[in-house]
């Protein structure tokens, strides 16, 4: 199964088609939503998207890897991880399920 690749374009192009702003209002609404889900994200905050799903940042802790060529231990320094968690509608919908409208 090959799937296409959604762009920044692409979505500028589908608010231009689906709400009427023009092109350029529809590219800055999209980076701007953009910029604020970044910068919760930087911040450490969870972006959660009724009916998507979540952006979650995790801390890991330093742990000992392995370099899989030489078998080497090597230290993994600390850092922040990003996971997205889809919501149970986002799962059913990519499933082919059908799911209720939200009133």
């Amino acid at each position: 199964m090959t799937g296409k690749t959604v762009t920044r374009a692409d979505l500028c192009e589908a608010v231009y088609q689906k709400v009427g702003l023009s092109r350029t209002e529809s590219s800055a609404l999209v980076e701007l939503v953009l910029k604020e889900i970044t910068d919760c994200l930087e911040r450490g905050e969870t972006v959660k998207l009724s009916s998507f799903g979540s952006f979650v940042v995790r801390k890991k802790g330093q742990r000992i890897g392995r370099n899989p060529k030489t078998g080497k231990e090597v230290p993994i320094s600390p850092r922040r991880v990003m996971v997205f968690k889809p919501s149970a509608i986002l799962k059913q919908r990519i499933n082919g399920h059908d799911v209720p409208d939200e009133a």
